[in-house]
């Protein structure tokens, strides 16, 4: 059996079959709603269910049981019962249509001890467009899939990929990258995926709040700017443990010497007395709430670590003004988050 699903307020619409989440049908039909990382975590397909019954099949703390008891929903594990409505911004479809694709790898570069920064060669004779924050997924012999966010906005005279890999002992494909695998070796990936991106149509000054890896997606949004002349004025606050970990420290020092109104603030948790660090400490959000007292004429990027992402978005949204609209983000999920 299958239902209607209307989004509001675009009026569009799309069929949903028996048991299939809401996110999924709206993708198979190239309906593109706002999504990260399809697991739960991230809370980016967060919608409104305005009528009709829905079976809601996640245990995720990105959505509260008040939420749902006011109608919130999380699309990408949530099924219908009948015909449903729901209110939530479609994103223009058919410009980055999703692909499979070969790629070989021609870089491997480990700028510390658990990053690998690897470059993907794509098929000369096949275009892939993207924005600067989406995501790939490779496809592993069995099936499974990994995803990484491209750190790279798009490059059309060399046709190259950069990604921002952390290994991940025990994880298969990352043991895998970190021990056996090479250069020329061949990988196959699906996307571009996601719908993390900068919000073209605003003016506002970016709050850029990172962790890890998370680096990745926002050196792709900061390049993407670079190409498009976008100089909105830029706060980048990089939460790391130790000062080894911000692997591309001096990429993030230039461009706040060469972009301007552009801002740099390395943040470190759990630095030793060996690593002599004199910056900021503590926790990348708890940054951020000391610079500002109001976030309301502001859009935040949120980009790593689940937990680093949920807590900066209650922070921010309740202490700080921010409004809900203009808190973007993508969370960072492990396989074994996953589970």
């Amino acid at each position: 059996m299958s239902h209607t699903i209307t989004v509001l307020p675009s009026n569009d619409t799309f069929q949903i079959n028996s048991g299939e989440f809401i996110l999924d049908a709206a993708l198979r039909q190239n309906v593109i709603l706002p999504y990260g990382c399809k697991d739960g975590a991230c809370g980016s397909c967060k919608a409104m269910i305005v009528s009709g019954d829905v079976t809601h099949n996640d245990k995720s703390n990105a959505i509260t049981d008040e939420e749902r008891e006011h109608g919130v929903a999380l699309l990408c594990h949530t099924t219908v019962n009948s015909d449903v409505t729901i209110e939530a911004r479609v994103i223009a479809s058919g410009a980055y249509p999703i692909k499979k694709l070969p790629t070989r790898i021609i870089s491997m570069t480990r700028p510390s001890g658990d990053i690998m920064l690897v470059e993907l060669q794509l098929p000369a004779n096949d275009a892939f467009e993207y924005r600067g924050g989406q995501y790939i997924d490779f496809i592993l012999r069995d099936g499974t899939r990994r995803s990484y966010s491209m750190a790279c906005a798009p490059r059309l005279d060399d046709k190259i990929l950069e990604l921002h890999i952390r290994h991940m002992p025990g994880g298969v494909f990352t043991d895998q990258l970190f021990s056996s695998m090479k250069e020329r070796d061949i990988l196959r990936i699906e996307g571009p995926l996601g719908t993390f991106s900068l919000n073209l149509d605003s003016h506002a000054p970016c709050v850029f709040v990172v962790s890890g890896t998370g680096f990745a997606p926002i050196k792709a949004i900061v390049e993407e700017m670079q190409q498009k002349g976008i100089t909105r004025p830029v706060a980048l606050y990089w939460g790391v443990r130790r000062p080894q970990d911000l692997y591309l420290h001096e990429l993030a020092q230039n461009w706040a010497q060469t972009i301007p109104n552009f801002t740099y603030i390395p943040v470190i948790s759990d630095a030793l007395p060996e690593d002599n660090w004199a910056g900021r400490s503590g926790f990348v959000h708890d940054a951020v709430l000391n610079d500002f007292a109001d976030l309301f004429a502001h859009e935040v990027y949120a980009c790593g670590a689940p937990a680093m992402v949920q807590v900066a978005h209650e922070a921010f949204t309740t202490t700080r003004r921010l409004p809900e609209s203009a808190f973007y983000s993508d969370a960072f999920l492990s396989a074994k988050d996953k589970k």
